[in-house]
């Protein structure tokens, strides 16, 4: 398989897996063992890169939202106190995430630290929900400094592969008293920063070693993981309004449980 149409598949991948809860670095690392799309840095930085691609279909599926924020960013202004909202929540996987990135990466990206962390948080999905229902507030321009502060807590187990940010995020917006919908938008609010700053500095390790064919099958994966995002984001949002996340917890659990017993055996 060329390079380029790997690109092409984990672009999809990441489009499909990005927002919702069941972690797209999580799938990215068990379909990249499956072809084979692994190995030194670049492969490290096309992951979290191609992300970008799907942040931009949020950016463009709530762009009337944004512009409109963007517009009363003077101190007290709606927008400066969404912004606002979105920083508190950013800064503490943002901290944690530059004290432990080595770390992580060394460590945890592989298939059976994914498949645990499935598991895990299937369960805790499960849990989440059970304790704090579906109720709550409904409408993300709500939220206050301290329920945004819980959402930010909530995201730092994200930064564990196969935990998913989109989970982790939406169970800390349930824990902060949000609806799973608000939580679910104001998790795609704060993948904006969090993911363009993962780019940014996954992009200045990794630059200048970057070849051509590999930048090629960088601009691949970002457009193709950019329209699959926009599809799925609409598709999510639209099944929160009457359902529950547990199929995403179950599937996360028998996934989970799928690839111990393919890592034990020795097929991947």
């Amino acid at each position: 398989m060329s390079l380029l149409l790997k690109a092409a598949l984990m672009g999809v991948v990441e489009g499909l897996t990005e927002f919702l809860p069941i972690s797209s670095t999580g799938h990215m690392i068990i379909v990249g063992d499956f072809i084979n799309f692994k190995g030194d840095s670049f492969y490290t930085m096309f992951e979290i890169v191609i992300q970008l691609g799907a942040i931009l279909a949020v950016i463009f599926y709530y762009r009337y939202k944004i512009i409109d924020s963007l517009r009363h960013l003077r101190p007290g202004d709606r927008g400066f106190k969404l912004w606002l909202k979105i920083f508190v929540a950013f800064l503490p996987a943002a901290i944690i995430g530059l004290l432990i990135n080595d770390i992580v990466e060394k460590y945890l990206f592989s298939s059976f630290t994914v498949a645990i962390a499935l598991i895990v948080g299937g369960f805790l999905m499960i849990v989440a929900e059970g304790i704090f229902g579906r109720g709550g507030l409904n409408d993300m321009d709500k939220v206050d400094l301290k329920q945004a502060f819980i959402i930010g807590i909530g995201q730092c187990l994200s930064l564990i592969p196969g935990m998913s940010r989109s989970a982790s995020t939406i169970m800390g917006g349930m824990a902060a008293g949000l609806s799973v919908k608000a939580a679910a938008e104001f998790s795609f609010f704060l993948a904006i920063p969090t993911m363009i700053a993962a780019t940014a500095f996954s992009l200045a390790k990794g630059f200048s070693t970057t070849t051509l064919q590999q930048f090629q099958a960088l601009g691949v994966g970002f457009v193709v993981s950019f329209i699959v995002a926009l599809f799925a984001v609409d598709a999510f949002l639209t099944y929160l309004k009457q359902h529950s996340l547990k199929p995403f917890a179950y599937y996360r659990i028998i996934l989970g449980i799928v690839m111990i017993l393919l890592i034990t055996t020795g097929v991947i």
